[in-house]
């Protein structure tokens, strides 16, 4: 192999995730931030989370509201019931 021309590997890098877990894994940089991680994954805990990067999702349910017709208060009577 040529020398100088791969990047240095850390062995303890640290991972740190939204959900504020935190683990150590191998890596060309030394610490990394994610989204999600095993710890908060819906595929891993079973449980769906909408994670809204941007306020896409209330974007979306405005417009939902504006096609449909109703208001704010009687899209949270519905969800209620």
């Amino acid at each position: 192999m040529r020398d100088g021309i791969h990047p240095t590997y850390y062995h303890d890098a640290k991972v740190t995730c939204a959900c504020g877990t935190t683990f150590e894994t191998g890596s060309t940089r030394q610490t990394l931030r994610v989204d999600v991680c095993s710890q908060c994954h819906p595929f891993y805990t079973g449980q769906q989370r909408i994670i809204d990067t941007g306020g896409q999702v209330e974007r979306f349910l405005r417009r939902q509201r504006r096609v449909d017709g109703t208001t704010p208060e009687q899209t949270a009577d519905t969800a209620e019931k």
